[in-house]
């Protein structure tokens, strides 16, 4: 009987199954893949916040007429803001340069006069902490919407010229920076799955000799990397999942798109995770070179140049290039779009694409660097 020319199943199958009993019997893998995932996954729903909510504020009246008092009230109702009423600024500014206030608004003496007089220039004065950037410019933002959302309510002065605005959100109609950071997050817990364990588990084999027995079975090349790396590839969509399902219902994610297109990235991205985690291992050959090589190749990138936290295009030319190599920035803008946006294949395809070619370079350099000798 001829023997099939491709890969035998049942090698795979056997360097499979022993993989995976290799899996079970070290605890720290099942930690890593189960336990480390809940955890970043609170970390990032909890820890991590871009939302600008109760920061401290003050608010100098220095004016007593009835509008001035009712725009103070209007800051002190807000959600955003935990105003401190004062009537001098000499002492918020003492509280904003000691760090106990982000800001504070002024509402001048004759802030009737400017009001109603049509008198040139700024109404009130928002002074806030610049040493946070981004803080800073929310402060501003967010106390520029509250004088406009008075003005609208009292129809104090022109606003617009008549014209109102109703700005609409979507896909995040709450601006919850918890509805992207936790797929962002799911990303970035699958970056370390992926590559990290694999770089490690495999190292580990080439120290302890026992790599070297497996390279002189009658195995190929090619069923040794597919029976490394199937067990992990089911672990890692194991993490993928569970992570979703915390995501949907301990933190109130939404998953508008289905569970299928999350499977199809999920295999598309554990491709070049895997792949990227292999190679190292086959380079190190040492636990704790392909640790920090796993870090720095495969979680540093997925945490500054994925989009996760930072947004690409505000990055430099040079940086924004470097990111097109960086297969955790596709993973994280196709999850962001199946939760928040639903299954847009036209924008999810191209991602996937990216991805599979990404992980073909990789294992493409694998098989060239994985060789059925004890030549290094």
């Amino acid at each position: 009987m001829k023997r099939w020319p491709g890969p035998d199943p049942r090698r795979v199958w056997a360097l499979a199954w022993k993989e995976a009993l290799q899996i079970v019997r070290d605890p720290s893998v099942i930690l890593v893949a189960f336990v480390l995932p809940a955890v970043m996954l609170f970390l990032f729903a909890y820890a991590v916040s871009l939302d600008i909510k109760t920061v401290p504020i003050g608010v100098v009246l220095e004016s007593d007429g009835d509008e001035a008092h009712s725009l103070a009230a209007a800051f002190a109702a807000t959600r955003y803001f935990v105003a401190v009423p004062t009537r001098d600024r000499r002492a918020v500014a003492a509280d904003l340069v000691g760090g106990r206030l982000r800001g504070f608004v002024v509402i001048p003496q004759d802030f009737e006069r400017r009001l109603w007089g049509g008198t040139p220039g700024p109404w009130v004065q928002v002074v806030t902490d610049g040493s946070q950037p981004n803080t800073a410019s929310f402060v501003a933002s967010y106390a520029q919407g509250v004088v406009n959302a008075w003005r609208a309510a009292r129809r104090a002065g022109p606003v617009g010229g008549g014209i109102g605005l109703e700005p609409r959100f979507w896909f995040n109609p709450e601006i919850e920076s918890r509805r992207f950071l936790v797929p962002g997050a799911i990303a970035v817990v699958m970056t370390i799955i992926g590559t990290l364990l694999t770089a490690l588990v495999v190292a580990r084999e080439w120290e302890r000799g026992t790599m070297e027995a497996i390279l002189s079975t009658p195995a190929s090349v090619g069923e040794i990397i597919a029976g490394k790396l199937l067990p992990y590839l089911a672990l890692g969509l194991g993490a993928t999942f569970l992570s979703a399902a915390m995501a949907v219902s301990v933190f109130g994610v939404p998953l508008r798109g289905s569970w299928l297109a999350l499977l199809a990235l999920s295999l598309a991205f554990m491709f070049p995770a895997l792949g990227q985690g292999l190679l190292i291992s086959t380079l190190a050959r040492n636990q704790f070179v392909a640790s920090q090589l796993a870090l720095f190749s495969g979680f540093l990138p997925a945490f500054l140049l994925s989009g996760f936290l930072f947004e690409i295009d505000s990055m430099p030319a040079p940086v924004r290039a470097l990111t097109y190599i960086v297969a955790a920035r596709y993973f994280v803008s196709s999850l962001q779009t199946v939760f928040l946006a639903g299954d847009v294949w036209a924008l999810l395809l191209p991602n996937i694409g990216a991805l599979l070619i990404i992980g073909l370079v990789l294992f493409v350099l694998v098989r060239l660097k994985t060789r059925k000798s004890l030549d290094t």
